[in-house]
């Protein structure tokens, strides 16, 4: 029996470890509002009035106040990757099956307590990550105190190339991005607005804590990326496709 899962020969790499972060604010405040309505019908219309009447965002929409200060992550399952191209299984516990459209990077050197600027130098290569997500399980898993666990460890996916760290840090706050849903685009959005930069989200994991190369992170789900957000759910036998400008595509039939 094998000690360590086999190497999915249609990745880029292995990934040694998986990291997702969420680093976009209005992911964090339509993805909430996007879950009320689709979960919790009867308070949706209270918070439409609310943010009718006053102009604000409804304050439960808000991330909490540490998201504010610091990068915030869950620990994914590294094992689970998989090609573009890959079927997907429909889990058979969810009814509400998601994608995130995510910005992924993997580290070519190791680091401990580093600056933001080395850590921003030990970034390797990027890739498009999706972060299938059973969206009817998660908030109870979460609730928990324990993180996300069957909603988010079942299957990730990555783009088939890794571009060069060189060719893509230039405009790594401006790269356009799409998501396509049964050959019709649903969503256009940018890497444009992290909380974070990319050198800070490393330079806090890494404090006190030793990364190595090979290990991936996620930036979590670009604003609009994911059917929370945009309403354009997966259905069993549809086609999703999910790009951004200058890395690369994955694309995957559910089955």
């Amino acid at each position: 029996m094998p000690l360590h899962a086999p190497f999915h020969p249609g990745l880029p790499f292995q990934p040694q470890s998986f990291r997702d972060c969420m680093l976009y604010e209005r992911h964090a405040i339509d993805s909430t509002r996007g879950y009320v309505k689709r979960f919790l019908p009867a308070a949706y219309p209270f918070t439409r009035l609310y943010e009718g009447l006053t102009r604000r965002t409804f304050p439960a929409f808000k991330p909490k106040p540490i998201w504010y200060r610091q990068p915030l992550y869950y620990m994914g399952n590294h094992l689970a990757f998989v090609p573009s191209g890959t079927p997907v299984a429909w889990p058979s516990y969810t009814q509400a099956l998601d994608y995130e459209l995510e910005l992924g990077f993997v580290l070519k050197r190791p680091l401990l307590n580093p600056t933001p600027e080395e850590a921003l130098a030990a970034i390797g290569a990027f890739v498009v990550l999706c972060d299938f997500s059973a969206r009817d399980v998660q908030r109870e898993e979460m609730a928990s105190g324990f993180g996300p666990q069957k909603a988010k460890h079942f299957l990730n996916a990555m783009s088939a190339v890794a571009v060069p760290a060189e060719q893509v840090l230039p405009q790594v706050n401006a790269l356009q991005a799409s998501v396509e849903v049964d050959g019709q685009v649903v969503a256009r959005t940018s890497t444009a607005g992290m909380q974070h930069s990319l050198g800070e989200v490393l330079a806090h994991i890494a404090r006190d804590e030793q990364l190595h190369p090979g290990e991936l992170f996620g930036t979590g789900t670009l604003p609009g990326g994911c059917a929370l957000e945009n309403g354009h759910w997966l259905r069993r036998g549809g086609h999703l496709r999910l790009r951004i400008e200058g890395v690369g595509e994955t694309e995957h039939r559910i089955v």
